[in-house]
């Protein structure tokens, strides 16, 4: 496992302590091996901000790039006692079709103090679509849970906004009142016009593969949260990337166990209630799905690259001054992730059967 160490001066130190919750960046050293970056940081997250174990945003100064990234995360995944989720879930997301953040896991040190196991994250801007070769084009986070692409609230009150609980990681304010257009649209076409227009404005298969992997690793606030837009710039067509998927693979967000049909395998967003509404995309979401699971979200396939991940984190769970956990607690973890991953895949099989009548 890869040391990653931060060096920041006790000045800036006690400035990021005393408000955990500004997102104002300070300077920091940053050695990965034999290399020195100039960096400039800040904690990140929400559930995890106030917790003793940290998360942490990087942005590189000097230089200005490295492999490709201008800026990292450093997720703490203190919750999570594998340290794991979200990564299982960015590379299954990847085997699908779906571009997601590539991620792995590192030994952080602060002022030669052992921080533990943290997963370093890509963040999704304009050097991760540069370093991926794809076309240039305006990227929108969903930092909130308006972000359901309706004319409501979760709690069904009348938006003031369209593009409410959205926030630009790279363009411009016009970018977001095409989102608001595009929303409008969802939200006010008749199904035949929806199904003939739609397709015009996203990128219809690769958007279905999100909802068959948030529907496989079961995030409850994937459809509404914690992804990202992206409007590719040859085809002008959006697509869709997840972001924080650790309340995942039989857990949530505070890391109790969820039974395993607890989110429905259509999801519950206005956009994916629309699309699936229709027989052509139903058909096209139902090939989807019941080809991730034969080839991809199932036992065979995960309980290998499973086993093999745990074995890499293990022998350095015990320089995690902040985790309780133990080689032997990952093990049973695992037994969970396994059971999740069985009945999940047997819940959706049995849920497609009737799908389409």
């Amino acid at each position: 496992m890869l040391k990653y160490e931060l060096y920041i001066n006790p000045k800036w130190l006690r400035k990021l302590n005393k408000d955990i919750w500004n997102d104002d960046l300070v300077p920091a050293d940053l050695k990965i091996g034999e290399n020195r970056y100039s960096v400039k940081i800040s904690y990140r997250g929400n559930v995890i901000r106030d917790k003793k174990k940290k998360s942490y945003r990087i942005v590189f100064e000097k230089p200005t790039i490295v492999d490709g990234a201008h800026e990292i995360i450093l997720n703490a995944e203190f919750i999570d006692v594998t340290m794991s989720r979200n990564k299982l879930s960015f590379d299954l997301f990847d085997r699908i079709g779906v571009i997601a953040p590539h991620s792995k896991h590192v030994l952080l040190y602060v002022n030669g103090y052992c921080k533990g196991i943290y997963l370093e994250i890509e963040s999704f801007d304009q050097y991760l679509l540069e370093k991926r070769k794809l076309p240039e084009g305006p990227i929108i986070y969903a930092t909130n849970n308006r972000a359901n692409f309706s004319l409501l609230t979760k709690k069904k009150e009348l938006k003031t906004r369209l593009s409410q609980g959205y926030t630009i990681k790279f363009g411009n304010t016009e970018d977001l009142e095409e989102l608001e257009q595009f929303i409008a649209m969802i939200n006010t076409l008749s199904h035949e016009e929806f199904e003939k227009e739609v397709p015009k404005v996203l990128d219809i298969n690769q958007y279905l593969k999100w909802v068959a992997g948030v529907v496989c690793t079961q995030n409850y606030d994937g459809f509404i949260h914690n992804y990202a837009l992206y409007k590719n710039g040859k085809t002008q067509l959006y697509e869709i990337s997840p972001w924080d998927h650790d309340g995942t693979w039989g857990r949530n967000i505070r890391g109790r166990l969820m039974e395993y049909d607890y989110v429905p395998f259509t999801g519950y967003n206005t956009l994916t209630a629309r699309l699936l509404h229709l027989t052509s995309f139903k058909r096209k979401y139902k090939d989807i799905l019941s080809n991730i699971l034969e080839q991809h979200f199932n036992s065979k396939v995960q309980e290998p690259i499973i086993n093999e991940l745990f074995e890499t984190i293990k022998p350095y769970m015990s320089l995690d001054p902040y985790i309780t956990s133990t080689p032997d607690k990952i093990d049973e973890e695992k037994e969970v992730i396994f059971d999740f991953i069985q009945k999940r895949n047997d819940y959706i099989r049995n849920e497609l059967t009737t799908f389409i009548k």
